[in-house]
C-alpha cells in the first residue's frame, strides 16, 4: 500500500532529519536518484542530449546537483537556469560551482537546439502557491509545446512545476511529464484532478527518510485482490443475495437498464430492475436474466439483499428513496437519487435518523456523486469541490455516516472515520454517458453478494477502470468506449483475479 502525504507531512520529516542526520545532504541523494532515473528515459530515447530546468530553491538545487551527475555519466547536458538561487545545501553549491566553468552549459532562455532526449523539471517544487508568470510560464510553455510534438520527454523533480502536491490542482500554465520522480514520500495531488495529467507514471524514492502513518492510500491491484468474493461448489443462487436496482423514469430506462446489466455480470444470485417509466418492458431482451418490476413496488421489497437507487429516476422518486431506507439494506445512492436528498427535507431527517439509530460508525450506504453532485451536497461548487477532492470527499462521508466514491480523475473513496483512497485505474475513454450508472450497478452487486460498503466501494471502482482499461488495450478506446464495453471487461478481469494490463501508477 502507498501511502498518501501532504507538504505539511513531508517538511516535518526533512526538518527532523535535517536535526538528526546533519551531516547527511537529502539534496545530493534526491539529484543522483533524478540523474539516474533521467539515464534509464535517455537510454529508451536513445539519446545523450538532457536539458535541465532549474528553478530557485531547493527543487533547482536538486536540479542542480541531478544535471552534474548526469554531466559525470557522459551525457550531453545543459542547464537552463532561471531566477536567484536561493539554496544553501553545499552539493547545490558545489554542482553549481562545476557548470560555471563549462562554456554554453548554462542558458538563460531555451538553446535553439529544439531535440532533447529528456528535459528534467526543476523550476518550482511542492511550495508553488500562484501561477507561473514572467520566463518561468514561457518556460513551461515552450516545454509543454516540445513535449506534445514528440521533441522530447519529461521528467519532473518531486512535482511538476505548477502543479498543487496536496490537491492536485494545477495553475496556468503548469508542466506535463511522462514521469516524475517524487521524494520522501508520494503527494496526495499526483494522483487526482490535474495530477493525472501532469505527473504522468510516477515513482517514489523516501531518501532513505522514515515518515508518520498517513490517512490516505493508493488503491492498487495488491489491496483489491482479497476482495474478490470467493464462490464454493456447494452453494446455490440464495447464497449470493437478490440486487434490486431502482430507477429508469421515461427516457431514462437505458440507465437503469445499464446497472441492472452490470449488476448481473458481478455474480449475484438475482437482478430485480424497477423501472419508473410506466411503459417498461416487459424484460431485458438482452438479457432475461433480469427481472422487471415496478419502481414503487421493488423499493418495498423485502426479499432484497441491497439495493442501487437513483439511475435515471427522475424528480418523482423521493417516496421510494424513503421506503428502501425504512427497510434497513445495504445502499447505492446515486445521480438523481442523491439531488433527492438535496431537495426533499423529509429524506434528509430520515439521513439524520439513521445515524442517530445506528451505532455503527459507517452505515452500509455507498454514495456516488461526481463534483457536480457533490458540490449541491455539500452547497458549494464543483470548482470548491475540485480545488480538494479528498477534503470534499472526506466531509461528505462524515455528514452522512457512509462511504463516499467521488468519481473523476483519481477517484476518491472516503470513509467516515476519516481514511479514504484514491483509485489507480481508469482512463478518459471512460468520461461517457452510462459509465457511473454502471459502476453503481456493480457496486450493488457487491453489497448484495455480502461485501461492507468499505470493500465493494473499493473493489467495485478498482474494478470499473481496470476494466476501462482492458477496453482500452483492445483498441475500444478512448474515443467511443461505451459502460457496455466496460461492463463485459469487468466479469472478465473479476473471473481472472483482476489481471489486467493496466501498471499502477506508482512505485517505489
Amino acid at each position: 500500500m502507498t501511502a498518501l502525504h501532504t507538504i505539511s507531512t513531508i517538511r516535518d520529516v526533512e526538518s527532523a532529519h535535517a536535526l538528526e542526520h546533519p551531516k547527511v545532504s537529502l539534496m545530493q541523494r534526491a539529484g543522483d536518484a533524478v540523474a539516474e532515473h533521467a539515464l534509464g528515459m535517455l537510454r529508451r530515447r536513445k539519446s545523450k542530449r538532457v536539458l535541465v530546468l532549474a528553478g530557485p530553491g531547493n527543487n533547482g538545487g536538486d536540479a542542480w546537483v541531478a544535471a552534474d551527475a548526469l554531466r559525470k555519466a557522459k551525457m550531453e547536458v545543459t542547464v537552463l537556469a532561471l531566477g536567484e538561487q536561493q539554496w544553501k545545501d553545499a552539493a547545490a553549491k558545489k554542482a553549481y560551482a562545476a557548470f560555471s566553468t563549462t562554456k554554453d552549459a548554462v542558458v538563460k532562455s531555451w538553446p535553439k537546439t529544439q531535440h532533447f532526449g529528456v528535459v528534467v523539471d526543476g523550476l518550482f517544487g511542492i511550495g508553488v502557491t500562484k501561477a507561473p508568470s514572467g520566463a518561468f510560464a514561457d518556460v513551461i510553455r515552450h516545454c509543454n509545446a516540445l513535449r506534445a510534438v514528440g521533441h522530447c520527454t519529461v521528467l519532473a523533480i518531486d512535482v511538476p512545476s505548477g502543479l498543487n502536491a496536496d490537491t492536485g490542482v494545477a495553475f496556468d500554465p503548469a508542466i506535463e511529464a511522462d514521469e516524475t520522480i517524487t521524494f520522501i514520500g508520494a503527494k496526495t495531488g499526483l494522483f487526482t484532478a490535474d495530477g493525472i495529467d501532469h505527473a504522468g507514471y510516477v515513482s517514489v524514492n523516501a531518501l532513505g527518510t522514515t515518515l508518520p502513518t498517513s490517512s490516505g492510500s493508493l488503491l492498487a491491484h495488491a489491496d483489491v485482490l482479497p476482495l474478490v468474493p470467493a464462490r464454493r461448489a456447494n452453494t446455490h443462487k440464495g447464497s449470493y443475495g437478490n440486487v434490486g436496482i431502482i430507477g429508469g423514469t421515461e427516457g431514462m430506462t437505458g440507465a437503469a437498464v445499464l446497472a441492472a446489466r452490470a449488476a448481473l455480470h458481478m455474480g449475484p444470485g438475482k437482478v430485480f430492475m424497477g423501472l419508473f417509466d410506466k411503459d417498461r418492458p416487459a424484460f431485458d431482451v438482452l438479457h432475461p436474466e433480469i427481472m422487471v418490476r415496478d419502481a414503487k413496488l421493488l423499493a418495498k421489497d423485502e426479499s432484497i439483499t441491497a439495493f442501487a437507487i437513483g439511475m435515471g429516476m427522475g424528480e418523482t422518486g423521493a417516496a421510494s428513496l424513503l421506503a428502501v431506507l425504512s427497510l434497513d439494506r445495504p445502499l447505492v445512492i446515486d445521480a438523481d437519487a442523491i439531488a433527492a436528498i438535496v431537495s426533499n427535507p423529509s429524506i434528509r431527517t430520515a439521513f439524520e435518523a439513521k445515524k442517530a439509530e445506528s451505532a455503527r460508525p459507517c452505515l452500509p450506504f455507498i454514495f456516488t456523486p461526481h463534483p457536480g453532485e457533490a458540490a449541491k451536497l455539500l452547497g458549494k461548487t464543483p470548482a470548491e469541490i475540485q480545488a480538494n477532492r479528498p477534503a470534499a470527499a472526506l466531509v461528505l462521508a462524515d455528514r452522512f455516516a457512509s462511504v463516499v466514491v467521488l468519481k473523476g480523475a483519481g477517484t476518491v473513496i472516503a470513509h467516515p472515520d476519516g481514511h479514504f483512497v484514491i483509485n489507480t485505474t481508469g482512463n478518459a475513454g471512460m468520461a461517457s454517458g452510462g459509465t457511473g450508472d454502471a459502476l453503481s450497478g456493480m457496486l450493488g452487486a457487491f453489497l448484495a453478494i455480502g461485501l461492507g460498503a468499505w470493500d465493494a466501494a473499493r473493489l467495485g471502482v478498482y474494478l470499473h477502470g481496470a476494466a476501462g482499461d482492458a477496453a482500452l488495450h483492445h483498441g475500444m478506446g478512448p474515443h467511443g468506449l461505451t459502460a457496455s464495453d466496460v461492463i463485459f471487461e469487468a466479469r472478465s478481469l473479476l473471473n481472472s483475479g483482476l489481471d489486467h494490463h493496466h501498471e499502477d501508477n506508482t512505485e517505489e
